[in-house]
This record gives structure tokens, C-alpha cells and sequence, in this order.
């Protein structure tokens, strides 16, 4: 075994038992307050997130997005999951120069113009450095830590672990589904390769969208760890809060455009709405779009689903009951009582609600965007205990995802927008077959179809 091979050995085997040994502890108390009584659900909350934050792993992440699926954990647990931040102590320029000698080759460093060692942004699974190319291009090269495979399967290990004590605990909803489906997705996130024809795809999607800016990639200084692709300027969403209504407004429709119209017209979805995704072009005076920067959690969903949803909010506009059942079928839910059905339209209203309103309106009055749908999902938790529990289908843990992030951007922006004219634009001729053919052509031509 080579030094780097039993440095690598070393850093998986420490990984894999300060995983065990954080989550474990955590378990432990869960299982205790259980069957002995002690500690709260809400102190227990906080030792799980004190866990996960030091961590700073794909762990993380998997909980910011199971904090997002109505009762999937409990809502104390949602609630302190919420506050982490996917933000990683970053790798220092020596480290950066091995890991980008490992990419490039020992010449790296004569393919740019310039490279600016100190990150432009660290997350979960690698960091971000500023670069310009020998005819004067601004890059972004994303820098995917080392060994994040092995890190990604010990923390998927662990998280099952804590999600079987979970369904002893309260098995409302059974998140096993879902927790195959980020699985998969995580996985996916760490093939930059992939990710590059992500963006390819979204740059196709969106051709004509004004609003939305897609990154070029630069493919010979690219590879699976390593992705380089153009600098797109803009500020923080955040920063925006506070400006003209009108202002907010144009931000929030350019936002709806960015994920509702692959969803609409190719069956495609970001799964992942976090604030840092994206930024402004302009200023406070005049916003001309936003930059979509991140194509790892991409979702493509078979056409029948996106007509499931179709059904839905034609169901619910319509009072359409047998509508509404078969959309829930579509999706995967099986088993539907009646119950069951009234407790899925708690939720589909709170989802659906802004889109069946024609008037100008705020997505959701007088609540924080950490709190949006927590109402809700604690009314579906109650029902869901009366009635029976239930299974999550694996293609409704993205699409949820996306809806009550976009929901949380909307609040942050405090945008009054009429949601009903922008969706129904979305959908005008929804044709599930149209769908299918322009689907699968994109995934052709950008190189994604299986």
C-alpha cells in the first residue's frame, strides 16, 4: 500500500468512527428518552445538529434535505436541521495545489492565467476557487474534496441508522424510499463529469428564458472531481430583501422561470433551492435575472409524474376527487384511504395553495421562511398517527424539496406576485407525449439518456 493509498485508508477509517461515534451517541439518546424517558425530543434536536455542523459532511446535507419532507424526522429535528449551513473549513493552498495536480497534472497551473488559492465558497462536498484563462475568461473551478465517496457512504450508513431508531420512535411515515432516493442523488453529485452535462442540459432548457443565466463549462479543464466553467458575476440573493417591491418581484418570477419551466416543458427539476445557488445580476436599481450556479442535484422525472402534478392542481382547482386520487397513484402512494387521501390534501393544499389563488398575493402571510410549512407538517404528523402511517415514494422527495425551497426564497424575498398567472403560463398546453419527446431528445443532445 502506497503512503497516499494508507493516508486515504486512514482518513476513511477516522471518518467512518467519528461518524459512528456522533451519530451513535445521538441514537443512543433518542432510543433512551424512548424506552427510559430523559431527555427532550428538542435537547436531542440539538445534540443531532451539533453533530452533524462539526462533521461539516455530505451528512449535512442529507439533513438539511430530510428537514424539508413533512414528518420524515420530528419537527423539533427539522427545525434545529434548518439552522446548518453548508459551508466546510476549506482546504489550505497546499492542499489545493496536490489535489489540483491530482486533476490536472503537475503543469496545472500553466493552463490559467491565474488561480486565486483562497476559496471564493466552501460547501459540503468540495470548494470553489477564482481562476482566469489565458484569453482572459473568468472561471470558476469547483474543487471536490478527497475521498468524498467513501465519506458519502459512511454517512448514508449512519443516517439509517438513526432513521430505524426513528421508526420504532414514531412511524408515521416511513422515509426509507426517500432516503434511496438522495442516496442516489448525493451519489450522483460527487460525478462533476455529470454535473457539467447538467448544466449543458440546463443551458438548452432555458435558451430564450432572459432571466436566467447558465454558466458555459470549460471542458479541458475539467474532470470527475474537478469542474471548471465560467465566472458569472452577481451578488447575494439576500442582499435584495430590502430593495423595490418591484425589484423583489422581478427576482422571484426570474426564480419561478428557473425552476418551472425545465420542470414543465422537459420533465426536470434543481433539487436544491439553497440561497447560495444562485445569484443577481444588477443592482437595487435595475435586476436583470439571476445566475443559476449548481447543477449537482438534478432530478429527471419520468413524464407521467409531471403529469401527476398536472392532475393535482387540476383536481384541486376543480374539486376533482378522482383526479386528485389518481395524481397521488401516479406518484406512488399506495394503499390511499380515505384518511390517508384527506391528510395527502393537508399538505397539497399548503403546496398547491398560492398557485390555485388568482390574485396578487405573498406565497404564505406572516411566516418565517424557517418556518414555512412547519404548521403543516406538524397537522399531517397528528393525522398520519390517527390514521395510519405511510410510505414516501421515492419521486416526491425532490419535487417536495423544490417546492417548499422555492416557497422559503419567495418569503425571503417578501415578493407579491400573482403565482396562479405564472403557473398556469408554465403549464398552457401541457401535453404529457410533447413532454416525453422533448425530454428525451435534451437527454440525447447533452448526453445524459441512458
Amino acid at each position: 500500500m502506497t503512503d497516499q493509498e494508507q493516508n486515504r485508508f486512514s482518513a476513511r477509517a477516522a471518518r467512518y468512527a467519528r461518524v459512528g461515534a456522533n451519530v451513535g451517541g445521538v441514537a443512543a439518546r433518542m432510543a433512551g428518552t424512548r424506552l427510559f424517558g430523559g431527555d427532550s425530543d428538542a435537547a436531542n434536536a440539538v445534540a443531532l445538529t451539533k453533530a452533524l455542523g462539526g462533521l461539516k459532511g455530505p451528512l449535512m446535507k442529507v439533513a438539511q434535505l430530510l428537514s424539508t419532507i413533512p414528518d420524515a424526522i420530528p419537527a423539533e429535528y427539522a427545525e434545529e436541521l434548518a439552522k446548518l449551513q453548508n459551508e466546510a473549513p476549506p482546504m489550505g493552498a497546499a492542499f489545493v495545489r496536490r489535489r489540483m495536480a491530482a486533476e490536472l497534472g503537475l503543469d496545472w497551473q500553466n493552463r490559467f492565467a491565474s488561480f486565486d488559492f483562497k476559496p471564493a465558497a466552501a460547501a459540503s462536498l468540495g470548494q470553489v476557487h477564482r481562476a482566469v484563462s489565458h484569453d482572459g475568461l473568468a472561471l470558476a473551478c469547483k474543487l471536490q474534496y478527497p475521498d468524498m465517496t467513501s465519506a458519502v457512504e459512511a454517512d448514508l450508513k449512519q443516517l439509517d441508522v438513526l432513521l430505524a431508531i426513528q421508526r420504532r420512535m414514531s412511524p408515521a411515515i416511513d422515509a426509507r424510499e426517500a432516503i434511496k432516493e438522495i442516496g442516489e442523488r448525493l451519489r450522483e453529485e460527487l460525478d462533476y463529469r455529470r454535473e457539467a452535462k447538467h448544466a449543458a442540459l440546463y443551458g438548452l432548457m432555458l435558451d430564450g428564458v432572459d432571466q436566467v443565466r447558465v454558466p458555459r463549462m470549460q471542458a479541458d479543464l475539467s474532470t470527475d472531481r474537478l469542474l471548471t466553467m465560467e465566472w458569472l458575476d452577481g451578488r447575494k440573493l439576500l442582499s435584495f430583501k430590502d430593495a423595490p417591491l418591484d425589484i423583489r418581484n422581478r427576482i422571484a418570477v426570474a426564480m419561478f422561470k428557473a425552476w418551472w419551466v425545465p420542470f414543465s416543458h422537459y420533465g426536470v427539476i434543481h433539487g436544491d433551492p439553497h440561497l447560495g445557488n444562485y445569484t443577481v445580476r444588477g443592482d437595487e436599481a435595475q435586476v436583470d435575472g439571476i445566475n443559476l450556479l449548481d447543477y449537482g442535484c438534478i432530478r429527471v422525472f419520468p413524464p407521467k409524474f409531471v403529469g401527476g402534478v398536472v392532475d393535482l392542481y387540476e383536481g384541486l382547482r376543480q374539486g376533482d376527487e378522482a383526479r386528485i386520487v389518481h395524481a397521488y397513484e401516479t406518484w406512488g402512494f399506495k394503499n390511499l384511504s380515505r384518511p390517508l387521501i384527506e391528510t395527502l390534501n393537508i399538505w397539497a393544499g399548503f403546496i398547491y395553495g398560492p398557485i390555485l389563488d388568482d390574485r396578487v398575493r405573498t406565497v404564505a402571510n406572516g411566516v418565517e421562511p424557517g418556518q414555512y410549512g412547519r404548521k403543516e407538517a406538524f397537522q399531517v404528523h397528528q393525522a398520519l398517527k390517527k390514521h395510519g402511517g405511510i410510505t414516501v415514494p421515492r419521486e416526491f422527495v425532490f419535487m417536495d424539496r423544490a417546492a417548499v425551497g422555492l416557497g422559503a426564497v419567495f418569503l425571503h424575498l417578501k415578493a407579491e406576485l400573482n403565482f396562479y398567472a405564472q403557473f398556469n403560463a408554465a403549464i398552457a398546453g401541457f401535453d404529457q407525449q410533447v413532454l416525453a419527446d422533448k425530454q428525451a431528445a435534451a437527454l440525447r443532445d447533452t448526453g445524459l439518456a441512458r
